[in-house]
This record gives C-alpha cells, structure tokens and sequence, in this order.
C-alpha cells in the first residue's frame, strides 16, 4: 500500500484526471487535486461566460472524491511560454505542436514543480501513455495500452527527472474503461466531452486567432510550382502545412500538393504527389527521456506528427542536440515546426522538433 505517499493529481475537470484521481486513492496514495488557470482568448473566455469553468468541474470532482484541491493560476506563464511562442512560430513559417512543450515547461515545468516543492511524491496526470521503472532507478515512457488514444507522443518532450516523479494510472485502461469507471463512482465528469488539443483556443479556429492577434499572417502572396512559375494566390503562409493537399484551389489535371514555403518570398511552392514525398528529415532541440541519445545506424520507428502512423527510419547521424532520418520509403508531410518522435518498439525515445526534409 502507498498510505504515505502523497500524490498531486494534475485535474482538468474531464473524466480522465477524474479517474486518474480515484484510480491513486484506491491504490493507497494521499491525493490532493492541483488544476491550472491558463491563459484564454478572449473571444473564447467570453463565448463560454456562461458555462461552468474547468477549475469549478475540478473543484467539483474533487469534492465528490474527497481530496484537498488547489488552483494554480500560471496565465502570464503560459502566455509567455506557450501562445507567444505558438504565435512566433506562424510567423516564421512553421506549423507547431504546443502542447509538446507546455507540457515540460508549463503542467510538469510549474505544476509538478509546486506539487514536489508542497510536500508531494508524485506528480500524477491522466494522460494515455505508460511508465516502466528500471532497477538503476531510470524510467522508460511506454505507449498506452489503447492506441485510438495513446499519448506518449505529447509527453515525448519531458525530461527523465520529471518522468521519474510522474505516475500514470489510465496507461493500461482505455477510454471506454475509464468512462465505465467514472460512471460506477457516480463522477459528473463521466460523461463531459473531451477537451481541445489547442487548449487556449476552446473551438474556435486557428486562423481567426492569428487574424486577431498576429494580422501579418494573413498577407497573401504568390502560389508557384518548383519552377517559380505562378500558379495563383495564397491568403497567408501560415494557413498552409507541408503535405496538405486541399484548400490550393488551383485547377489541374491532378491534386496540387504543399511541398514548400518560400518565407523570405512569401511564396507558396505546390507540387504533384510525386514532388510531394521525402525521404530524409533533421531535427534540433532534440530530448532524449533516457538522457543519452539512441544508437546511431540502429532501425526505429518515427511519428512525424500527433496521432500519425508509425514509419520505419534509420537514424543517419546525431548531435548533441540534433539528429537526421532517412524513411525506408518516401513520405508526405514532413513538417518543419512538428516534434518526430522515436520508437523502439513500445517505447518513446524522444525527439526533436523537424527543421529541413529532403
């Protein structure tokens, strides 16, 4: 039994942290609940005034479960740290992730930080994704037993020192299973939607959000093929990812595909589904969970963004914060800005956010 350890549930007010929650306090732990208050858009904040707040449901779920529950506000943090950046990385043509790394800097950079500075053991979150902890003492991320929901990908990022103070309950569950068990504790978040990947956003659109707050985003331009020929205009760099296909509007015999952006141009390259694939790409800013980078010239698996297949690479060469792949085959959509994260099997290496493909 673990009755002295003392857990801080990351709680969000969906029913995975509930969970999560009541999962830790069957097992024996102390549990107290810790939501953070991040930063909004506005146009969202008061689309929703009338709904209850995530921090009231984690209040509320809390309550129900009969653990201490405590609000962390970390707006201007997360502002600094994830939306500024967010934003910085539209305008300088690339198309980023941020939850890969408000995770590391912001819920384990703060929250997890908090928690072990406030008398916790463990910082605990919902999170679909598995911990298998080495007798030297090291952890290894596994991906979750349900793959519709794995998220070992997002939490790629996270250093070995947070990992080994992290617990993971939902790994071995699925989604079907937690929402089965949110409903036999009588929990209110059973049922409640999912929330948003783009968390600051709610449902609102990307595109808007840029308008509103980075308006440069939105200058058109030209669209051209590999030959500089113009083909049309685009409405903005930065609503155009690598790979994407639809939304070109130009007529041809066959689909016109993203296969570059010309920044210092501000020219949209399209090209055919045979200009389209790549079989290299290189990574900086590269995190490796065991501390040590993967063997080089040995064979992994790469997931080149959340949620997308698996490919077989070789990893060519790697730095102390760099690396390159080459794909057994060519592939669409490497995407400058994305996290490739490594696989050796069940379990996330790391990764680094992608830079270059060729």
């Amino acid at each position: 039994m673990n009755e002295k350890k003392h857990v801080f549930v990351a709680m969000s007010g969906g029913v995975d942290s509930a969970v999560c929650a009541a999962r830790l306090l069957e097992q024996g732990y102390r549990v107290t609940g810790i939501h953070m208050s991040v930063w909004l858009d506005p146009k969202w904040r008061e689309a929703t005034q009338d709904l209850p707040a995530s921090v009231e449901s984690a209040e509320t779920t809390a309550n129900s479960l009969g653990i201490p529950f405590f609000n962390l506000d970390v707006q201007d943090a997360f502002y600094e740290k994830v939306v500024q950046t967010f934003i910085q990385d539209y305008l300088e043509g690339l198309t980023p992730n941020p939850c890969l790394f408000c995770n590391p800097n912001v819920k384990w950079g703060i929250l997890q930080a908090y928690a072990l500075a406030h008398g916790g053991d463990y910082f605990a979150t919902g999170h679909y994704a598995r911990l298998d902890r080495q007798a030297d003492g090291t952890v290894l991320l596994l991906r979750g037993v349900d793959r519709t929901k794995d998220q070992a990908y997002v939490l790629s990022m996270l250093s070995q020192e947070q990992l080994q103070k992290t617990l993971l309950p939902l790994g071995k569950l699925t989604k079907n299973q937690v929402r089965k068990q949110a409903r036999e504790l009588g929990l209110k978040a059973a049922d409640r939607q999912d929330s948003q990947d783009l968390c600051f956003l709610g449902n609102g659109h990307y595109k808007d959000f840029l308008d509103r707050f980075a308006p440069e985003t939105s200058e058109p331009g030209e669209i051209v093929d590999s030959d500089g020929k113009v083909l049309g205009e685009h409405g903005g760099l930065a609503f155009y990812t690598i790979g994407q296909r639809k939304g070109i509007r130009i007529a041809a015999a066959e689909p016109y595909y993203v296969i570059a952006k010309n920044k210092a141009r501000n020219q949209l390259v399209v090209g055919f589904a045979e200009q389209a694939g790549e079989r290299t790409l290189q990574a900086g800013q590269a995190n490796w969970i065991a501390g040590e980078p993967p063997k080089l010239g040995k064979s992994y698996e790469v997931m080149i963004r959340y949620r997308a297949r698996l490919r077989p690479v070789r990893l060519l060469s790697i730095g102390k914060k760099d690396f390159r792949l080459e794909f057994r085959e060519s592939v669409r959509g490497i995407t400058p800005g994305q996290v490739a994260v490594l696989f050796d099997g069940e379990t996330c290496l790391g990764g680094g956010v992608i830079f270059a493909a060729a």
